[in-house]
């Protein structure tokens, strides 16, 4: 099974960039969205459906704004849209998809560019990982995809000193997400594969940062530690270009 995760930093934007070619291509059995910016009446569902994908959209109240959503070729047997916290839940944040033996999320964890979001980002990071944690007792099998805002380690960001007091690669965001894989017992499949420097998902649009590789990895594919022996495959697909980010591909035996 081949699953994507792709922040396409709106999906009306990315359609206008050949992202069905290129969807087709790629030919993912599920794709996690995050930041579609689009209400589902504005998103081309139907041509989705002509490349074989069932889609299901998870959209912010505020219009252009966040947004996920789960694209798979096997039909769910069912669809959670939001966490149940109407804050997150009304800025489109989660979605979950279910499958027999296992579910897949697409997350899109705030960004605090604006550093007066940076309490929200630490509160909805603490409730998502209690939610997993739950949600494991009920669904141990899980693939957790997605923005996470958050460069894990130092080998993560391109330059981990002089970015050290930016949000995105705080200490406590940092922190945070060693907890999050430690407590809900989470595997980050490219570092599974791959311990080598200068993979990144997303990079600024500015100063040619992605020319140049100045760039920073925000977007994971996690699993739970049952999965392990299944993982067969993960890797950054940096040649697809509909966005500041980049597509997370992860192949599994499921």
């Amino acid at each position: 099974m081949r699953l994507i995760t792709y922040n396409v930093n709106g999906i009306r934007a990315a359609f206008t960039k050949d992202f069905l070619g290129w969807l087709k291509t790629a030919d993912p059995d599920i794709i996690c969205i995050q930041e579609s910016k689009a209400g589902n009446d504005q998103i081309d569902i139907e041509s989705l459906e002509k490349l074989g994908y069932h889609s299901y959209w998870h959209s912010a109240v505020r219009k252009g704004y966040s947004g996920v959503g789960i694209a798979s070729k096997v039909k769910p047997n069912h669809v959670e849209y939001g966490c149940g916290i109407e804050s997150y839940d009304n800025e489109g944040r989660i979605i979950r998809a279910d499958f027999d033996g296992y579910s897949a999320i697409s997350v899109y964890v705030p960004s605090a560019s604006n550093i007066e979001r940076l309490d929200f980002k630490m509160q909805f990071c603490h409730d998502f990982l209690e939610y997993i944690k739950n949600l494991k007792k009920e669904i141990p099998n899980l693939i957790i995809s997605g923005d996470f805002n958050i460069c894990h380690e130092a080998i993560d960001i391109h330059n981990p000193v002089g970015l050290k007091n930016v949000s995105g690669f705080l200490p406590m965001e940092r922190e945070w997400m060693t907890s999050f894989i430690n407590e809900c017992e989470l595997i980050d499949s490219f570092r599974f594969f791959n311990n080598e420097p200068d993979h990144y998902t997303w990079w600024s649009y500015r100063q040619n940062s992605r020319e140049r590789n100045k760039g920073w990895r925000l977007d994971y594919n996690f699993t739970s530690y049952s999965l392990k022996d299944k993982l067969t495959r993960a890797v950054i697909l940096k040649e697809a270009v509909h966005s500041d980010h980049c597509p997370a591909l992860l192949e599994l035996d499921v």
